[in-house]
């Protein structure tokens, strides 16, 4: 499975579950991410994601975007964008049920 670094969490919503992700490369809706460290380790697809509030579908390096995401994670966390051609069949059954 290739993983490329796109960010960094910096903060965290807990009410929400909402992770603000610092970009340092460009990420779009549909893409599926990794959250690492600081006790996470999961991947999620990006269903929606906005920039102060307002709805995006594509945000580009440099931005800080909020993203909801199915569990805690702390600032520090890195976060991946996961390549679907090279993730393997059980890794794709498996985010099905996570």
């Amino acid at each position: 499975m290739a993983k490329n670094t796109i960010g960094t969490v910096t903060h965290y919503f807990g009410k929400p579950k909402v992770g603000i992700i610092a970009l340092s490369k460009r990420l779009a809706t549909g893409d599926t991410v990794q959250f690492v460290g600081h006790g996470a380790d999961f991947k999620q697809t990006v269903k929606s994601m906005q920039i102060d509030h307002v709805a995006v579908k594509t945000a580009s390096a440099g931005k800080e975007v909020g993203i909801q995401v199915k569990r805690r994670v702390r600032e520090g966390t890195k976060v991946y964008k996961v390549s679907p051609v090279t993730e393997g069949w059980f890794d794709r059954l498996k985010a099905l049920f996570d």
